[in-house]
Order: C-alpha cells, then structure tokens, then sequence
C-alpha cells in the first residue's frame, strides 16, 4: 500500500509539473479522530474523508441536490427497493476495480455493531449484489431520504478492508486501532500521503480519479492548531492559505486587509447541551439518592438562566443565530414556533428551582470541548457564570474533541455541549440520533443524556414510516416541539460560519462547513 501510494505521489508531481504544482495550507483547531470511514461520525472528519473516500451520491456544493458520483444511477422498483447502477472503471487508490461487492459490504460496514454511522444506513434492511456494477437497497420502509443519508456512507475496498483486518470499523469508545484507522485506500481524487495525528496531515492529487476535477491543487495540507491566535498569525504571515474557523474578534481587520478575504455562511448546525436524565443520582453531584436533571423544571429553570442575546453579542461576536429549535432554518420540520426560545428569566428560573424543591440549587457536573464549536469553552464559561446566578454551581471541564467525544458517549458527562449537523437536511436525522431512546440501528447513538419518552419515540416511528410527504413532514415538526415542551435539550444558537483565506484561494461555501476539493483554486 505505501509503495502504491508513492508511485502515485511520484506521478502526481510528474503530470503537474513543477511551475505548476499548488499546494493548498489550510488549519483549524482540531485534528481528525481517525481515518476509518465508520468509526466517527464527525463532522470535520466527514468533510476531509469525502477527498479521499467517495460516497454514491454526494450533494452539488451549489445546489445541494443529491448529485450521481459512484453511482450514477438509480431506480425505485418499488416503495422498498432501490436499484443503484455504479460507475465503470472507478479505480481504487491501491490500482483494484470498484464492484458491487464493495459497495454492499461498505453499507453493511456502515451498519455493523461498531460503526457511528448507523443513523445514515436507518430505514436500511438489506443490501443485495445483482451484478458486477448493480445492487439493490431493501428498506424496511418507503424511506424518502434515502439518498440524502446515502451522501454520507461512503465506499470501502471489501478486498482491502479483510486483507488488512479491519472489515469491522474502530470502536470509537475504545483505545483499540484497526488498519483502517491510520491508512486509507478510496476512490477519491486525493490520496492520503502522510497522517500525523494532531501535528500534519497531507493528502496527495490522485492521477488515476475518474472524475474531472475543476481543483488546480496538487497537495493538500492540514495542520492542527489549537490556538485561535496562533491560527490567525498564521494566515496573516501567509504561512497557511486558508482557516476553516477564524476568530471572531479578528474578523474586522481580517476583512480590511487587501490581501485577505472572508466569505460567511449560515451552518445548517445547531449547537445545544444535553443533560443526563438517566441515572437515578449524578456522580460528583452534592444532591444524593436523585437527579435533579430527570424533573423538567429544573431543565427549564437551567434554559430560561441563559442570556443567550448576550451571548451571540458578546461572546460569539454575532457569529451565532439564537434557537430554540433543535435543528437550523434549512432543515425539513423546523417552523418559526418550534424556533421560539423560552424568555431569559433569571427570577423565573430560581422559581421553577424551588419549586423542584432545590431552592439552594446544587452542584453539577458540566463538560465541554475546547476545540470543536466557534468559542466552545467561552460560551460555556459564560453559561456556567449565569448559572451560578441563579444557584446551580457547574463544575466545568473542557478537553480537545479527539477525547471529549468518546468520553461523552460512554455516558460520563452529567451536562455536555453538542453540535448537531443535519447531512440530510431532514429533522429525522437529528430526532432519530437525539431523541429517540437509545436502541439498535441509530436510534439514540447521540442521546448520551438518555432521554426517554414513549411520545417521542412513537411520533418518529411513525414519521419513518410515513409516505405522505406533508404528514411526514407534521409529524417530525411536532417531536420538535415535543422535545421543546419536555426541554430534552436546552438548544443555544445555529452556527454562522465565516472562512478567511487569502485573496487568491477560490473556494465555494457550504451549510455543513466542508470544502468541496474538486472546486478549490489557488489562484
């Protein structure tokens, strides 16, 4: 494989010549947590993967339609069977032919024990071989988003993954490491040449993609930096051409300097805390033999202590919308009334308090990245300090996303911060992933405070089975108002994304915060 990979890099600095090589430097604050394609559903991880490893179908950066890539056609047959029709003559990186057989054991990967992506294999019952370039996708249900979730499943060599061990993705809740965790072998138009975790990572072109690429880069570098200072001094010195998530406060200079530019963008994210409502008593808690996180005033009392105008003004620098939603504007389900946050009230929230019987409040345990989410560890500074106002002592802690994220899904954090990116722009995928109680096939994979309510659960069964598109559409509006009436979540803002980058990088921005590497242009 590493032999492969440096004809490949050989080749490609012999096709581009050396006038006409383009290395693209770009850095954000975190690092990706591993290179097997099933193993994390991140968001940051997803977007730098889909270079090197393809999906079926993968959204029109312009249009954000479902868009033929390995598939290049497909068929309903009928309500519960969707035929799909592969490319000819997609290569590998290591040289083998893309058949059906990747694609169906790649989808059965995706649904396997240890995968994170089962929420975009839902609805999926069975995936079946016809021929060499055919397979058909049995549903347990007419399944309307299906090819949405199909954007973010993306195809693994069969041969490859048995050869090197590793046809079950990395447990993420896990130290254990399969091939597939540090190596990578897709069809993309990238290679990856070289991964440091959290010092460089740098992707190659690939000289044998299928596709006709629009990028005129030939490398791609991604360097880590955690501090936001260092990553801003570092695109002012030109040492990087472009930052995914610059600082807020240096984006007024940014925007007046004549060799930089900033392009904004509403992310279909929204960032929210959880909060266990599960164990019957919080471990570092000083409440004992109860939790207070399981009576629905103390979850309101904790949303309505939050000035979160205040916080978009202040702490964001307005590169925030404030929600009360748990999904952004763009996605199917989302309504104006289920947008409505409950009032700041600091007097109301030291009511419902009392009134829960914690007059004197108490101590909680509150967790937070510090390199995910624009000001991650700022906003929860702030939120723990209005807490305090109202009585409740959050004992916060805040560590880098490659630890935060297992650690929360081994259900360790009594309140936590998540964002949520809906891929499918349909509240599905958030209500499944968020709401549903905690269940086989993607039900609840992100419901780490393990709510639970049988109303819930029953208007999503419903919505995944439902037909009538309008219908459908009700039902996912009203588990959103439902999840807002039981304060499931307490929901915070809907990201505002702005990339800076120097004058001569052409780039096109998207909801989901990902370059698109076939459009990139160093000019």
């Amino acid at each position: 494989m590493k032999l492969h990979l440096t004809a490949l890099v050989a080749a490609v600095a012999l096709a581009a010549g050396a006038a006409n090589a383009k290395t693209f430097k770009w850095t954000s604050s975190s690092d990706i947590p591993t290179w097997d394609i099933h193993s994390q559903n991140n968001a940051l991880a997803n977007g730098i993967h889909a270079a090197v490893y393809e999906s079926l179908v993968y959204y029109n950066s312009k249009t954000f339609k479902p868009e033929p890539v390995l598939a290049t056609s497909w068929k309903q047959v009928s309500p519960t069977q969707l035929r799909m029709t592969l490319r000819k003559g997609v290569k590998f990186h290591d040289g083998s032919d893309l058949t059906a057989d990747d694609a169906v054991f790649s989808l059965q990967r995706a649904m396997a024990k240890t995968s994170n992506f089962a929420v975009y294999a839902a609805g999926i019952d069975r995936v079946v071989k016809v021929d060499d370039l055919t397979f058909d996708i049995f549903t347990k249900d007419p399944n309307p988003v299906l090819l949405n979730q199909l954007t973010e499943l993306r195809i693994m060599s069969k041969a490859w993954a048995e050869k090197n061990k590793s046809v079950e993705p990395k447990d993420i809740k896990t130290q254990d490491e399969n091939f597939a965790h540090r190596n990578a072998n897709g069809t993309g138009p990238f290679v990856l040449k070289e991964w440091q975790p959290d010092q460089k990572l740098v992707l190659a072109r690939n000289p044998n993609w299928w596709g006709k690429s629009e990028t005129n880069v030939t490398e791609v570098v991604y360097t880590p930096v955690k501090n936001v200072a260092t990553r801003m001094a570092a695109l002012l010195s030109g040492e990087v051409d472009f930052v995914l998530d610059p600082s807020p406060q240096d984006l007024p200079r940014i925007r007046q300097n004549s060799a930089l530019k900033v392009i904004d963008g509403v992310e279909n994210r929204t960032i929210f805390f959880g909060m266990d409502q599960f164990r019957d008593e919080l471990p570092g808690s000083n409440i004992k033999g109860k939790n207070p996180l399981k009576d629905q005033r103390v979850r309101k009392a904790l949303y309505q202590a939050i000035d979160m105008n205040t916080i978009a003004r202040v702490t964001l620098r307005g590169l925030g919308q404030p929600t009360g939603a748990l999904v952004a504007p763009q996605v199917n389900g989302w309504t104006e009334a289920v947008h409505k946050r409950y009032p700041f009230d600091a007097a109301a929230a030291q009511k419902l308090l009392a009134d829960a019987g914690y007059k004197d409040g108490f101590e909680v345990d509150f967790a937070c990245p510090n390199n995910r989410y624009i000001n991650d560890e700022a906003i929860c500074q702030a939120v723990a300090a209005m807490w305090a106002k109202v009585g409740v002592k959050a004992k916060l802690r805040t560590m880098p996303l490659v630890t935060y994220f297992p650690m929360i899904q081994r259900y360790e954090a009594s309140i936590y911060m998540l964002g949520w990116g809906v891929p499918t722009f349909d509240a599905m995928y958030s209500l499944q992933s968020l709401t549903r109680s905690v269940g086989a096939g993607g039900d609840g994979n992100y419901n780490v405070g393990r709510y639970s309510n049988p109303q819930m659960d029953g208007l999503i069964e419903r919505a995944k089975k439902e037909t009538d598109l309008k219908l459908r559409t009700e039902l996912l509006t009203k588990a959103l108002q439902l999840q807002n009436d039981d304060v499931a979540h307490i929901p915070l803002h809907n990201q505002v994304i702005p990339w800076a980058m120097k004058k001569n990088i052409d780039v096109v921005h998207r909801a989901d915060n990902r370059l698109d590497w076939r459009l990139i242009k160093v000019n």
